[in-house]
């Protein structure tokens, strides 16, 4: 077998669906004929250490320690071992969508062993009203999951987590102190299985080039323990480090001792670096000219970035491949009731991307110096959906996650086009900036291609702080356009944030305030708060005096640099907050306790709020600008209404007229014109219906034939109740 490219997602990132890293990757990889092979090594030790003979080595490896010293719930599992070698294939099996019907034995409390993950449910009864038996059961199957990893966690590994391994010793490693000591230390129960996975992978694809992608602080002991291990077993292969951990943590490393475990790291966008990297590797170019990559000369670290070229544009890297990926394996686990957290950990998601980078790139606590941010480049809404029809091919799944920072509500509207044009049937969602441009009509128009939910930064719901963070918006604005979404069906999450630099006592109870009234007004569906975070590539991490706030650490070490510890010495006592701000989401998110005081939430004395009891109502109930924009775009998003004869009387005679019947899916609209405008309407329906190769008619365009044909003044039809049919019927002007 000749020598390849391999490409690892060490563990662990997802159950339910591989990072999208390697895809993109291995779609660069084809455009340059490159063979290349893909693993997500998470998945692989998740499915080897949950299975029989996996539960059977770890209650072994167990029983020969002291378990006199482990806690009443890990003896307790260690008594049900039977029931649990028992239920493990079963429930795996489920969990991967295989075998649906054992959903009514996981569900009747008698069939699955139950540690302390199933305390909460006595707390949250309630909320499997809104769950059907499936879903129940799935959540079930997933506390039985976290009760082994608990387990595992005490006992033989205490850095095991589903979707963090070691989390804590890569999140602000100034040092690389820690992360030495436990890879010098004997590798770990995880560790075993994840060596023979790697090896595994090794054996079958005979690399001369490994590629460990590094999305999160989480993923770096494994992809550093597969260096390890590739170094002593395998010193040939070349080993290169990528992904969002080295592009924000380590772009000033200087560590040398990470050479131990790799060979190069390199930054930001991966396709040039990699391609001058394979030309270095295959003697074609000097290493001088690589590009964003560090690497070790003579025991210190170097970083090269002579390469001329600039890097390959985004429309230019190809569809990312899944192929290789177990994507029949991957487990749809739900952990918890919160919506929008449910889809990142339920179902199968292929990974796109519409616009590399941020449209925005302003807001003031965003890594906005960054590549991955500031270099926006949009492709096309074509070559988006070419992506779109290769993955479902591909994939045999038509569900789609957009990765954006922020998808530009232009090119959002655009790809909706598309796919209604091109009739495709997929399930689509995204992150947003809640921005006045998606209006109703464009949110029922995202709705229409198949958008089911969107999730944004709401922030501090405060206006002053909303400007301090240059987020571009405001309160009402965002509640406006949330309000927008949630009307057309399409679910709405919002990034909740307390802490920021100089919020008071009184703007955090306020934004609290704002979150209740946004959940009461079901403006919102789900939301979760954050305690604000300074980093170094941040606006306010590269000059905290702007914002009033202190820098006081930390000191600047030879490996990563991202988080930084501050002061605010004109604001609240902020984690005082944190408890009684997530308590009272919780209850919001599940539609309960509106009408509790603020006070209810914290053990302390609470500012009352100065918020008015009806703000967000009557934001929402703005009235919106009636004429449309000249160059809004028209779409008729039902069937082509058909023309039927009527008579009614008019003072006692009776008139002919004609009656506009539209058959839709799920409702039959019948709309009152006269003859004259009904004609004159259907001819127009073949220019707003979407079809290949036709243009669409924008509003300018539709106010000439209507006037110039003599059907009448445009402002009498826009403030008639036609119109008001018409959009109810399908029509939006986008």
């Amino acid at each position: 077998m000749s020598a390849s490219i391999l490409l690892l997602t060490p563990p662990f990132t997802q159950l339910n669906t591989p990072y999208p890293a390697t895809a993109y990757i291995k779609g660069y990889l084809n455009l340059l004929e490159k063979k290349s092979f893909q693993f997500d090594l998470g998945l692989n030790v998740i499915l080897r250490i949950f299975s029989k003979d996996g539960l059977t080595d770890l209650f072994q490896s167990i029983e020969q320690k002291d378990v006199k010293k482990l806690s009443p719930n890990s003896q307790r599992i260690l008594k049900l071992k039977t029931d649990y070698l028992e239920t493990i294939t079963p429930v795996i099996n489920f969990l991967q969508f295989n075998n649906p019907t054992i959903a009514y034995n996981i569900c009747d409390g008698d069939f699955l062993p139950q540690a302390s993950r199933f305390a909460q449910l006595e707390e949250m009864d309630w909320a499997f009203g809104t769950m059907g038996i499936q879903d129940k059961a799935r959540h079930f199957a997933t506390l039985y999951l976290e009760d082994l990893g608990d387990l595992i966690q005490e006992a033989l590994d205490p850095h095991f987590g589903f979707s963090r391994y070691a989390e804590r010793l890569g999140r602000s490693a100034v040092s690389f102190d820690p992360l030495k000591e436990y890879l010098d230390s004997e590798p770990s129960f995880v560790d075993k299985y994840l060596f023979e996975e790697l090896e595994k992978s090794i054996a079958e694809t005979n690399p001369s080039l490994v590629c460990i992608s590094v999305p999160f602080p989480g993923n770096l002991y494994g992809a550093l323990r597969c260096g390890q291990y590739i170094k002593a077993q395998h010193p040939n292969i070349k080993i290169v480090m990528g992904g969002g951990y080295p592009n924000t943590e380590l772009r000033s490393l200087k560590e040398p001792r990470i050479f131990k475990y790799v060979d190069f790291i390199t930054l930001d966008d991966g396709e040039r670096p990699l391609t001058n990297l394979i030309e270095y590797l295959e003697g074609k170019r000097a290493k001088i000219d690589l590009k964003r990559t560090f690497t070790l000369i003579d025991g210190a670290v170097v970083y090269y970035n002579g390469s001329r070229e600039g890097d390959i544009p985004f429309s230019k890297t190809g569809t990312p491949d899944y192929r290789g990926l177990l994507l029949d394996k991957y487990l749809s686990v739900i952990e918890i009731v919160n919506p929008m957290h449910r889809l990142w950990s339920d179902g199968r998601w292929n990974k796109l991307t519409m616009a590399h980078g941020c449209y925005w790139r302003k807001c003031s606590f965003c890594d906005i110096s960054l590549d991955y941010i500031k270099n926006y480049e949009p492709v096309s809404a074509v070559l988006i959906c070419d992506r779109i029809e290769e993955l479902i091919e591909q994939t045999g799944q038509t569900g789609f996650h957009f990765v954006d920072e922020a998808a530009p509500p232009a090119l959002m509207r655009e790809v909706a086009i598309e796919i209604l044009r091109r009739k495709l049937r997929i399930t689509w969602w995204t992150n947003i900036r809640f921005e006045e441009r998606f209006t109703f009509d464009l949110c029922r128009l995202l709705k229409a291609s198949g958008c089911i939910a969107v999730s944004g930064g709401l922030e501090v719901a405060s206006d002053r702080l909303l400007e301090m963070m240059q987020k571009g918006v405001n309160v009402a604005q965002v509640g406006r356009v949330a309000h927008h979404f949630t009307e057309s069906g399409i679910m709405v999450h919002a990034y909740l944030m307390y802490g920021f630099p100089t919020q008071t006592a009184q703007e955090t109870i306020d934004s609290l305030e704002i979150v209740r009234q946004l959940f009461e007004n079901n403006v919102i569906q789900s939301g979760f708060w954050h305690l604000f975070a300074m980093t170094s590539h941040a606006p306010i991490g590269i000059d905290p005096g702007k914002f009033r706030v202190v820098k006081i650490g930390p000191e600047k070490g030879l490996f990563a640099d991202n988080d930084l510890s501050h002061e605010d010495p004109e604001g609240a006592d902020h984690e005082l907050f944190s408890a009684g701000l997530k308590k009272a989401l919780f209850n919001y998110m599940h539609g309960i306790c509106f009408d509790f005081p603020l006070q209810e939430w914290f053990d302390f004395k609470i500012p009352k709020t100065t918020v008015s009891p009806n703000f967000i109502y009557k934001a929402i109930n703005a009235a919106d600008e009636m004429l449309p924009k000249p160059n809004s775009k028209m779409v008729w998003l039902g069937n082509k209404p058909e023309l039927k004869s009527t008579t009614f009387n008019k003072k006692g005679k009776k008139v002919e007229g004609v009656i506009m019947v539209v058959e839709n899916k799920n409702f039959t609209s019948e709309i009152n014109v006269s003859k004259l405008e009904g004609k004159w309407l259907i001819s127009i329906f073949d220019l707003i219906l979407l079809k290949k190769d036709q243009k669409e008619l924008i509003f300018a365009e539709f106010q000439e034939k209507y006037e110039n044909d003599g059907i009448g003044k445009i402002e009498n039809l826009i403030n008639s109740k036609l119109w008001i049919d018409l959009l109810d019927a399908g029509l939006v002007l986008v």
